[in-house]
């Protein structure tokens, strides 16, 4: 059900098989969302808004707040700065950012949303089966 398959997923890291058009997830750690604000920054402004198309995308940080605000990452980029830009990421494009304390924690978060999204698709089809006049 979950995937995982960055180079044939068109918009984040992680979707569901079959649901790709509605719904990515972006997994990063600290150092590769830094890289993101930074050098990548054109090319991560680009996906995010390709998300904006889909039905949810959200981003995954496997890292507390804290290691981003106090600079716990191998960057020259000033903290403040980087909490800002995500700031300003969340409301350009509708973005929840969800941090995780570790990467085991941010699989179990990505995991949760993926499987929390299937079960509402499915909540929705099955009201609109009932909906439907019977033939």
């Amino acid at each position: 059900m979950v995937r995982r398959q960055a180079h044939n997923l068109e918009i984040g890291g992680y979707s569901i098989s079959g649901g790709e058009h509605l719904i990515a997830i972006e997994r990063k750690s600290v150092d590769d969302l830094v890289g993101s604000l930074t050098a990548g920054r054109d090319r991560f402004e680009r996906e995010l808004h390709r998300g904006k198309a889909l039905e949810y995308f959200c981003l995954v940080v496997e890292a507390s707040l804290s290691d981003l605000s106090n600079g716990r990452y191998r960057s020259k980029m000033e903290p403040k700065a980087a909490v800002q830009s995500l700031l300003a990421f969340s409301i350009r494009y509708d973005l929840p950012i969800f941090f995780a304390e570790n990467r085991s924690y941010g699989a179990r978060i990505t995991e949760s949303l993926l499987v929390k999204f299937a079960r509402e698709m499915g909540k929705r089809l099955k009201a609109i089966n009932l909906n439907e006049p019977r033939r």
